[in-house]
């Protein structure tokens, strides 16, 4: 269990107050910028604003505590707003509570069970895929609020609410889309002169008073939730059979996509500080965090790119920042929260706006088109469109099926099994050639022999004038138990011709595969040797004792 230690205890061991003095800013820079954002990401996810809140303090300061990373800035994320809104619009709080907690405990046993390396496994296709698809999906979430739109009904998914926008645009508030479009030019352009303080942040003051002294006709927070500063208290949900078994596919989707995020996330730190994060400890510190975060009233966490990189631009240095971080969100909560209600509507559709095109890499995704194979194109804009049109299990699940099945192709492709030019046949009587006697055949077995590939392997026809065969397998380097069903074909095919089947030079797994299949008794011990020479040997004392 060395190796699942939190990094705050490593952090700790050299621990100086020049340190903590760079942390403690940090901290107060990242809380913030999580601020505002925390609050819209809520409302995003169709929860109360202080929900926000409650996550950024309980998960941020619980995966800061025990994570594997040392910069690493957790709370709720873009990623997650709309299959939490989702979640909510089919099992209520309660569900998402119960789906939250199962998430985080498989996420404790994918830790544990030393899976950290398993983004390795999620093709980059796929991620950026379904990335740009949660920014578009965001993108029209907030439309409604952006122009003030009154909606006639509630829809759930994404397509739904695009229909509805074209529906009821003439219901258009001029007042809520200049709000949005004041708060769009602040976002853009306050970083251009003034980098220190949030653009966010900033924004969020400008229009609340701008709504509030001229008494425009916005929605705020105010009118439309209960805005609550207490403090967030532990509730076990309902974790019965049947809420259990309503809400598993959700959990599996908030395990998987926390694990991605998080894990991305902290890969991105390590190449802005040039250190390595323990993806198995960090996969631990997410799942303990997540469940935390569902017993006091949160929603999912996960590792925030953006206040990650915040953090390290502003010198933090170990987990003791996004502590910090945490626990001025807390007095916030406490002191400031009542005036989040202040905050309208529009301002917060485009700081989601900003952050879905922050997360949508469309760049990236410009980029991956237009470099990369056909088939990789496909997999991409395949997950980006079922994302969009369905939900982020359809777009994983198809996706990945998608790119291994091409995979599997491309490996298909270049496994090749193919019989030696003789120098009988070709004339090379300069020693280019190995010789070969004229009774031996050798196949050559180039790449992966697998259920893809295993029509390859030849059928031996009636009068080869032959009476041994070689199969040459030292560029073989793995096989399957349909490539050892054609094998065992293509042996008795040459019993039944009088002809000898020889092994050379066959690797370790696929021997693996030889020996638990009890093919490796059935042609003999004997009929596998190390080289090419040694087999042709064998072909030859085979044949000169039998001539005797």
């Amino acid at each position: 269990m060395k190796e699942l230690t939190p990094q705050l205890i490593h952090s700790l061991k050299h621990y100086s107050r020049e340190t903590f003095i760079k942390d403690l800013i940090s901290g107060l820079i990242v809380a913030i910028i999580a601020l505002p954002l925390s609050i819209a990401l809520a409302l995003a996810s169709g929860v109360a604003p202080e929900q926000g809140l409650y996550t950024a303090i309980v998960a941020g300061f619980v995966i800061s505590a025990l994570g594997g990373s040392k910069v690493q800035i957790a709370g709720p994320t873009a990623a997650f707003a709309t299959i939490v809104a989702g979640i909510v619009a089919k099992h209520g709080m309660e569900g998402l509570a119960t789906a939250t907690i199962l998430a985080g405990i498989m996420l404790v046993l994918m830790g544990l069970l030393r899976m950290g390396s398993m983004i390795k496994f999620i093709p980059y296709t796929i991620t950026v895929g379904f990335t740009a698809g949660i920014a578009i999906t965001i993108i029209i979430g907030q439309l409604k609020d952006f122009f003030g739109l009154t909606f006639t009904q509630s829809p759930v998914e994404t397509m739904w609410k695009l229909e509805e926008t074209a529906r009821c645009i003439n219901t258009l508030n001029p007042a809520a889309l200049g709000v949005g479009c004041l708060a769009l030019a602040i976002l853009f352009f306050w970083p251009k002169f003034f980098k220190k303080v949030p653009s966010s942040l900033i924004a969020v003051l400008v229009t609340a008073a701008a709504v509030k002294l001229l008494n425009l006709p916005v929605n705020t927070i105010g009118d439309l939730y209960t805005i609550s500063s207490s403090l967030p208290h532990f509730a076990i949900p309902d974790m019965s059979y049947e809420t259990v078994a309503a809400i598993l596919p959700d959990t599996f989707t908030i395990a998987v996509l926390a694990a991605i995020e998080s894990l991305l996330s902290a890969v991105v730190a390590d190449e802005m500080i040039g250190t390595r994060h323990n993806s198995n400890m960090e996969l631990v510190a997410q799942g303990v965090g997540n469940t935390a975060s569902a017993f006091f009233g949160g929603i999912p966490a996960t590792g925030a790119i953006a206040r990650t990189a915040a953090n390290i631009k502003n010198g933090g240095s170990s987990p003791i920042a996004g502590m910090v971080h945490a626990l001025i969100l807390l007095l916030v909560l406490v002191l400031l929260m009542p005036y989040a209600a202040l905050i309208p509507m529009p301002c917060i559709a485009a700081i989601l706006f900003q952050v879905a095109y922050n997360m949508s890499g469309w760049q990236t995704v410009i980029q991956v088109i237009k470099h990369s194979p056909m088939s990789d194109a496909a997999v991409l804009v395949v997950t980006f469109l079922l994302t969009v049109m369905f939900d982020l299990v359809v777009a994983i699940v198809v996706g990945l099926s998608l790119a291994c099945l091409l995979f599997m192709k491309r490996m298909a492709d270049v496994t090749e099994v193919k019989e030696w030019e003789y120098i009988e046949d070709t004339g090379d009587d300069q020693g280019r050639m190995k010789p070969v006697p004229s009774h031996v055949m050798v196949y050559e077995l180039t790449g992966p022999i697998f259920f893809g590939a295993a029509d390859k392997i030849p059928h031996i026809e009636r009068n080869t004038g032959r009476r041994v065969l070689i199969l040459r397998m030292r560029s073989v380097p793995a096989m399957d138990i349909t490539a050892i069903n054609s094998l065992h074909r293509l042996y008795d095919e040459c019993k039944s011709k009088g002809i000898q089947m020889l092994f050379s030079h066959v690797n370790e797994q696929p021997m693996s595969v030889f020996q638990k299949s009890g093919m490796y008794d059935l042609v003999g011990k004997e009929n596998f040797l190390p080289n090419i020479d040694a087999a042709i040997n064998r072909a030859t004392q085979m044949t000169a004792g039998s001539a005797a």
